[in-house]
């Protein structure tokens, strides 16, 4: 796994660029094309590698997948009852979002499969979509995590549904608010013999209730409370066309970046603007941040635009809170808001965000050391963090590891632009999993970034 070198910024950023494809919303589109009627085209969605991880388990599923483009997939839809078994395990490697939706497909189907991961998905908790799916009458299983009873991990075996037993109906109120669960339930619906109820304590991301609802899918959300009727539905989904958008968690480290190195100005081109995403947004309008929105369409449901941002020369950015509900619209972009706020004057805090545990790494545990590194002070709570900016003068040099995770890694690398010397990113390769051009694209926008590889070697 290679290092990152980043030398401080001796330069404006300044470029217009566009991110990756949206990984919840190709994620979505994928299995949703695999089990549609007819040819799909999914353009933009090609990079990554959770991505390649959904490509996989569908052609081990029977799915026929091509590649005519290096930008686009066409996907041959088998409709729902034309899965077949898998020869040997189905490989999600790091991608969670990939194993817990398919189990909400597997557990409908019938025939044996087991989901496996890398050493950091086989760490993250299981149960919490498998339960509800047990209850409605799916067979899934997984490994006893010794460190939390009760819980389990990967690998998940789920079992055939045997003959003639259907899904049933069910009604379930998640404890959080967590829409991987939310969309392994609706995924599993479009199989069952009744209504699928899914209630949250908030809203949570959407994408699968839009790309339900712009496939003709009979779905009806009301608040945090969304409901899919299989009575309704004609058990067929049509195949579709489409323009991934950009990813704003993607976009966020650009974003960032441009805000903490004077004179910055860089627009992210034709990213997804879902308002169940944009917590972000909202956090950093009222730090001061002078971030603008431009619209420009929709793609299957989906809201999208540019986004630009310019360094904000007068007072600067200012420390700002994100919890509750907003917190939660904002989950994968925490930890480069604590980056922010790490240039900010005053307190950034973030809290009622105890999901953050349960990523790739412990986020929380992982950006209290990354902080403290750059020589910020901070307090970390069971929930959240809060940092006390240091908005004048440059940060202490840093070695800091990447702990396996991609988000961690980047927000390394955005705030090593401006220490007073160069910062190291160990193990940065994990960066792949969700923004493979992350290098040469501060680089095209005027940061000196090298890659080491020579302690992997």
């Amino acid at each position: 796994m290679p290092d990152l070198i980043v030398h401080p910024a001796e330069r404006p950023l300044i470029g217009s660029v566009p991110v990756p494809a949206d990984k919840s919303i190709a994620h979505r589109a994928l299995l949703l094309a695999g089990l549609a009627s007819g040819r799909s085209r999914i353009r933009g969605a090609t990079q990554g590698g959770d991505i390649r991880s959904t490509v996989g388990a569908l052609r081990a599923l029977g799915v026929r997948v091509d590649e005519p483009s290096p930008d686009e997939l066409v996907v041959e839809g088998v409709g729902l009852s034309g899965l077949r078994a898998p020869s040997g395990p189905i490989d999600c490697g790091n991608s969670g979002t990939t194993m817990r939706l398919l189990a909400g497909i597997l557990v409908a189907q019938r025939f044996p499969a087991r989901l496996v991961g890398d050493a950091s998905l086989s760490r993250r908790p299981m149960e919490r979509v498998a339960k509800p799916l047990r209850l409605r009458g799916g067979r899934i299983e997984g490994q006893l995590d010794p460190r939390k009873i009760g819980e389990i991990t990967a690998p998940l075996d789920v079992g055939a549904l045997p003959e003639p037993h259907v899904l049933s109906s069910i009604e379930v109120e998640l404890p959080v608010p967590c829409d991987q669960v939310k969309s392994a339930l609706l995924l599993s619906g479009l199989f069952a013999d009744g209504p699928t109820f899914v209630r949250e304590p908030t809203v949570s991301r959407d994408h699968t209730e839009r790309m339900l609802t712009a496939l003709d899918v009979p779905l009806d959300s009301v608040g945090a409370m969304v409901c899919l009727d299989a009575l309704r539905f004609s058990g067929a989904l049509p195949a579709f066309e489409l323009d991934v958008p950009g990813d704003l968690s993607a976009a966020a480290f650009l974003l960032a970046a441009a805000q903490i190195v004077p004179g910055s100005r860089v627009t992210a081109r034709r990213v997804g603007l879902n308002p169940t995403r944009t917590g972000l947004l909202e956090v950093l309008r009222d730090m001061d941040s002078a971030v603008a929105v431009e619209f420009k369409g929709e793609a299957l449901g989906e809201p999208t635009g540019d986004l630009h941002v310019a360094f904000n020369a007068g007072a600067g950015l200012r420390g700002g809170r994100a919890g509750g509900e907003l917190a939660s619209r904002a989950m994968d972009e925490l930890p480069i808001l604590l980056a922010l706020g790490a240039r900010a004057r005053g307190v950034t805090e973030v809290f009622d965000a105890r999901e953050l545990r349960a990523q790739e790494t412990d986020r929380i545990a992982a950006m209290v050391s990354v902080l403290g590194a750059f020589g910020l002070r901070c307090e970390e709570r069971t929930d959240g963090l809060l940092v006390e900016g240091r908005p004048d003068g440059p940060l202490d040099a840093a070695d800091v590891d990447s702990f396996g995770d991609h988000r961690i890694a980047m927000t390394a690398a955005v705030l090593g632009l401006a220490a007073r010397g160069p910062t190291r990113v160990r193990d940065a390769g994990c960066i792949a999993t969700s923004f493979p051009l992350f290098v040469g694209t501060l680089r095209a926008l005027g940061a000196r970034i090298e890659v080491d590889s020579a302690r992997a070697a």
